[in-house]
């Protein structure tokens, strides 16, 4: 592989005592139509991935729930025995059902099970950050995660897990999982239409705690504002790449995981997140969602 970039856009984090890139890569795409299955182009799912740890992206985002079991074949086979600055986090609560949907799945034994599915799928003995899946995939949904949470913070006790983190949960369970392990990231959507989470994106700064939105462009169905494309269009730039740039200057704490199975669009993504956006484009973007 080559010297990866001295730096990229937004800089580093730190999750934990772990430093990543703020700029990240999501896997979930490189699985095939709804997330199940292999990919149509295998060889360009593998260049996708070297080309993100080419570019210096240090933070991957996968689930064994992925095809299922095929992001992390394919980060393995591209990427093992992994480059040391490089961290890799993945998500338990959830399985997959032949019809493609994502049965809950959090009692103790079922993520016990996951945990170690990760770890042998991906060939790690020790997973950087573990997030709970919470809700559905309409989602957050209200209560407790005690008994779940509980059993990833014995794993990791256990030592098998370095850092935990939460997804698609509310905020009375983010403060519930603090209360029972400290966590390094929170994962929600959110972006620039879907700004529900911001006092909760401010809060967990002031705390050092990672937020990572996951559809950062919209999700299935991309963005679509008329001021987001008249400010754009004034940057000679993508709404996308606006997009990300904004997420970037929302706050320190936010990483980007956006995902695509495209080295050009993975490199115009990388592109767009490092524009310089001023006070009027900041002002601008801020009136969407609101």
């Amino acid at each position: 592989m080559s010297t990866p970039t001295p730096s990229l856009p937004g800089g580093d984090w730190t999750l934990g005592d772990l430093t990543v890139t703020r700029f990240g890569y999501g896997a979930m795409r490189l699985a095939g139509p709804g997330v199940m299955g292999p990919p149509a182009d295998r060889d360009g799912a593998i260049a996708v991935l070297r080309e993100a740890v080419d570019l210096g992206i240090t933070h991957i985002d996968t689930s064994d729930a992925y095809g299922p079991r095929v992001t992390n074949e394919l980060i393995r086979e591209a990427l093992h025995p992994y480059p040391e600055s490089l961290r890799i986090a993945t998500k338990v609560g959830a399985t997959r059902d032949d019809r493609g949907g994502w049965p809950v799945a959090r009692r103790p034994e079922d993520l016990r099970r996951q945990v170690h599915d990760n770890l042998r799928s991906l060939g790690l003995d020790v997973l950087d950050v573990v997030n709970l899946r919470l809700g559905d995939a309409e989602g957050p949904r209200p209560g407790p995660l005690a008994e779940a949470f509980g059993t990833l913070a014995e794993l990791r006790q256990e030592g098998l897990i370095r850092h935990l983190g939460v997804s698609n949960a509310t905020g009375e369970q983010v403060a519930e999982a603090r209360a029972i392990a400290p966590i390094a990231c929170v994962q929600n959507l959110y972006n620039l239409a879907h700004r529900h989470d911001d006092d909760l994106i401010d809060r967990l700064a002031t705390d050092g705690i990672a937020y990572v939105p996951f559809f950062p462009l919209g999700g299935f169905t991309p963005l679509q504002s008329e001021t987001l494309s008249t400010v754009a269009a004034r940057l000679h730039a993508t709404p996308a790449s606006v997009a990300l740039a904004w997420l970037l200057h929302r706050s320190p704490n936010i990483l980007l995981i956006p995902g695509t199975s495209s080295t050009a669009h993975l490199r115009e993504n990388l592109s767009g997140a490092g524009l310089a956006l001023t006070p009027e484009d900041l002002a601008d973007l801020d009136t969407i969602g609101r």
